[in-house]
């Protein structure tokens, strides 16, 4: 398989007042195409700063991030901007739902800015996702009437209605029971079997990494290991 992502010796400084603090120090790593990998850590450890850069929503203080075959550090912010609605896709670990918008139109909302589909196209497309992940009929509700396991599903059923590339989730499981975050991770992982989507995730969750086909771990803003989840003989998907 293609590497999907590609970073090369990246740094990723913040300065703050006169205090730099160095969240990541010469990162390098490829994920190829289709894996379901773990990026873990402590909190502070850069795992969240990593996913940012791999997602175009920051830059590297040096270094390069190829994604989905473009170097997005050459590129201009619209053109990033465009990247990030075209090919990835983002679960946040708070949701960020809209609540003035039903979960129809939540999800619906990228395909709205995309503007490539025509209003029957987009019905179809959100209306199967939200069949997808088991919340179809709740299409009219707002994200306050829902628990919130079932607000993660319509996070993963907005990330996923670009059909992107890569889908990027920070801490998945985070505000979730053991049973509905086990849930959210079990649907992640059969739309990754079944479509063949790359999911990255970060966490720091034991139970949650051995979901993963690979384990990226990383401290003090470098990567100390990269393999598979325990138990495992073979890298899958990271070299």
């Amino acid at each position: 398989m293609s590497a999907i992502v590609s970073i090369e010796n990246v740094t990723k400084d913040y300065f703050l007042g006169e205090t730099v603090v160095h969240a990541l120090r010469g990162v390098s790593l490829e994920v190829e195409s289709g894996s379901f990998l773990s990026i873990a850590g402590p909190s502070g450890s850069g795992k969240t700063t990593l996913l940012n850069l791999i997602g175009c929503v920051d830059t590297p203080t040096t270094g390069r991030v190829v994604v989905a075959g473009e170097d997005a550090t050459a590129l201009s912010e619209s053109r990033r901007t465009d990247l990030r609605l075209r090919r990835l896709g983002f679960i946040f670990q708070t949701f960020n739902l809209v609540n003035v918008l039903s979960v129809f139109n939540n999800v619906e909302l990228p395909l709205l800015l995309q503007g490539t589909l025509t209003g029957a196209e987009r019905k179809t497309r959100v209306m199967g996702l939200l069949e997808q992940v088991g919340i179809g009929e709740y299409a009219k509700h707002r994200p306050n009437e829902l628990s919130g396991g079932q607000r993660q599903r319509v996070a993963v059923a907005r990330a996923l209605v670009t059909r992107p590339q890569i889908v990027l989730a920070d801490e998945p499981t985070a505000n979730l029971d053991s049973v509905t975050g086990q849930n959210i991770i079990n649907l992640m992982k059969d739309l990754n079997k079944t479509e063949g989507t790359t999911f990255i995730f970060s966490t720091h969750d034991p139970k949650v990494m051995n979901q993963a086909s690979a384990i990226v771990r990383v401290e003090d803003g470098q990567i100390a290991q990269a393999g598979p989840p325990a138990g495992e003989r073979e890298v899958a998907g990271v070299r």
